[in-house]
């Protein structure tokens, strides 16, 4: 069911933890250089290297709309979204 409704944007906070552990979802670790971060992932901006082009399991607005926009709302769905980076940043805090 793909959703013509404008969304708003996903709220990132640029972190790029998702991006440091691809290895954690089935659908992303073929994005894995090996060492559970993704091979697009540029270390000193905490972004993408392909943004523009980068792969559909990516795109949190893509994955909403093909997968998940009959189960939740989008306001559902960021906050799931939320609380996994929220996670991520927890775990990361605790190995500083």
């Amino acid at each position: 069911m793909y959703c013509d409704k404008k969304l708003l944007p996903f709220p990132c906070v640029q972190c790029g933890l998702c991006c440091q552990h691809v290895n954690l979802a089935e659908e992303t670790r073929f994005l894995d250089r090996g060492d559970g971060t993704c091979q697009h992932y540029n270390a000193v901006s905490k972004g993408c290297n392909i943004y523009d082009r980068r792969p559909d399991i990516c795109r949190v607005d893509l994955q909403f709309q093909l997968n998940y926009a009959r189960l939740y709302t989008w306001e559902e769905f960021v906050a799931l979204n939320l609380a996994v980076c929220h996670r991520l940043i927890e775990e990361e805090q605790k190995h500083v």
